[in-house]
């Protein structure tokens, strides 16, 4: 048997027997509560605006990325098309070779590679275009768009979709702008192995900046958080929505159930992981299509079944955003809790997509920056809207605009359910379940293995990329890479054990967190970013006149 899964059996069948004991559960979530509930409050600290208290980190994102989508003449925009081009590979020959030797000097056609390496030595990287994508979609594409979107709705009424959706469309310019900067100032290893992320462009970038020592502050402070992220938002989140989902379809009910789960998901989970980004990426862009094609034709198949109520739907979700339900803080309260949703589902702005783009095939840094746009609008502009209108429609009572729940009911006390008229609660997962349920009789089972992709997908994501944050803080030696691997996997146990609430305050508090050392560094960065889309744009458009002038187009042989 392989070395590294014997060490994964040995590591799991003791805790797994220990796990038998009664109330083990509970027990770990007593643990884990207070330190979630302490790291809450510290990182979603208040200023007073108005009558309103607005959490700092929010605003960081707010005004980023507004600033952002100014700056660059709204790229969502501008350069969605270059986007769709360059993940279908239209630009892949300039990439590979660079536009000024390809289309001036046929002699650079024949560069070689040199074999035995993992890369290609005409352009750095492990993974093309669309396998960085689908390894970063997988890494936000996950339950924060199933259990997210029902907590946001949950908390904030229907309205907050409406913010989720300004949050996912201004989110696009600040991942290009970060992605950009992931690609520019990543390390290439003599293996060809690439390290990349804020940790890279925060310490390099800054420094030739003249500010190294607030750099080398930022990063690391950066590198530390993304670890913690990674066992919160981007692991236990998953693992404790996953447990809940299968525990509800088997009845595996009882004081250890969830910790057995959690033990059974952290082995899976070990086996993809030792493999690296290479793996990562090759399982990612499979599972990522047909998960997200099964959930998206099913979320279809609702919103066409209501096809008269759509119309409806989108005007409660407006009139929300702005004339909210009582109770929920005014429209402030709304804003907040839509953005904070959909910063936990994109990540846009806290620079953790930086590092899986950073591994891509280019010498074109903005490349993959505009490819990182589709990013927020595929989760959060598409997959959360969608989820959003299954749940609104199955808040109907199918004759009227009349709501089976009452939305906010429990938001004064920050509970992420509604409740029901006869007095019962949903939340989290099980309310978008039941949602899906309505109107495809069992496909909670299909919906079970769609949340467990999700959640797999998006754990072995995150594991790549807080191993980066580790192997720049601790070197990129062996002990320091089991090390790491072996505390995520524990933390998928401690994330299937805990409640939803201790384990979302903790999630929420880790991914918003990253905002705070990445936003000040982008905001010293962009400048550089400016200029690479100035040369991939020129690249493009000699490119195009080359093809105009009757040169043969090289991608076709490529």
């Amino acid at each position: 048997m392989n070395k590294k899964l014997l060490t994964l059996l040995l590591f799991f069948v003791p805790i797994a027997i220990f796990a038998q004991e009664k109330g083990l559960d509970e027990r770990i979530n007593d643990w884990f509560m207070p330190k979630a509930v302490w790291w809450e409050n510290l990182i979603l600290t208040s200023i007073p605006i108005g009558q309103y208290n607005v959490p700092i980190v929010l605003l960081l994102l707010i005004l980023g990325a507004t600033f952002f989508t100014i700056s660059f003449k709204f790229p969502a925009i501008t350069r969605f098309k270059t986007a769709i081009n360059t993940v279908r590979g239209r630009y892949v020959d300039i990439e590979k070779h660079g536009v000024d030797k390809l289309y001036d000097n046929d002699e650079a056609l024949d560069v070689d590679d040199i074999k035995d390496t993992i890369r290609d030595e005409s352009a750095h990287g492990e993974v093309s275009h669309f396998q960085a994508l689908a390894t970063a979609v997988s890494g936000t594409v996950g339950l924060g768009n199933i259990a997210g979107v029902a907590v946001a709705i949950a908390l904030g009424g229907p309205g907050a979709t409406f913010w989720m959706i300004v949050c996912g469309l201004i989110g696009m310019s600040t991942k290009f702008v970060e992605c950009t900067l992931g690609v520019k100032y990543r390390d290439v290893g003599k293996d060809g192995t690439i390290y990349g992320g804020p940790m890279y462009y925060l310490s390099k970038g800054l420094k030739a900046q003249g500010f190294g020592a607030i750099g080398k502050v930022l990063a690391g402070l950066f590198a530390i958080l993304c670890v913690g992220a990674s066992f919160g938002g981007g692991n236990a989140f998953q693992s404790n929505q996953a447990t809940v989902q299968i525990s509800s379809l088997i009845g595996f009910q009882g004081g250890a159930s969830g910790f057995i789960i959690g033990v059974i998901l952290a082995f899976l989970v070990g086996i993809v992981i030792i493999g690296g980004i290479k793996r990562i990426a090759k399982i990612t862009e499979k599972i990522v299509p047909f998960m997200a094609g099964i959930y998206v034709l099913a979320a279809l198949i609702i919103i066409f079944a209501h096809f008269s109520y759509i119309g409806d739907a989108f005007s409660i979700i407006i009139s929300g955003a702005f004339d909210p339900y009582a109770g929920l803080g005014g429209i402030v309260g709304v804003i907040i809790v839509g953005f904070q949703r959909a910063a936990f589902s994109n990540e846009a702005g806290a620079g953790s997509a930086a590092i899986a783009h950073s591994a891509v095939k280019t010498k074109y840094p903005a490349s993959e920056g505009v490819v990182a746009l589709l990013e927020p609008f595929i989760d959060t502009v598409v997959i959360c809207t969608m989820t959003a209108l299954v749940i609104i429609f199955f808040n109907m009572d199918g004759t009227s605009m009349q709501s089976v729940f009452e939305y906010g009911a429990a938001g004064d006390s920050g509970s992420s359910v509604m409740l029901k008229s006869d007095g019962t609660s949903v939340g989290g997962v099980d309310l978008t379940t039941m949602a899906f349920d309505s109107v495809i009789p069992g496909f909670s089972y299909v919906l079970t293995i769609a949340i467990v992709l999700f959640a797999f997908s998006t754990m072995i994501s995150w594991s790549y990329y807080g191993l980066q944050s580790w192997k720049y803080l601790f070197g990129r030696g062996k002990t320091a890479d089991i090390v790491y691997k072996v505390l995520f996997l524990v933390f998928i146990v401690i994330g299937a054990a805990a409640t939803l609430d201790a384990v979302i305050k903790f999630s929420d508090a880790m991914i918003l967190a990253l905002v705070f050392p990445n936003m000040i560094g982008l905001f010293f960065l962009f400048p550089r970013v400016r200029e690479e889309m100035k040369r991939f744009i020129d690249a493009i458009n000699i490119k195009k006149e080359a093809l105009e002038d009757g040169h043969e187009d090289i991608t076709k042989h490529m």
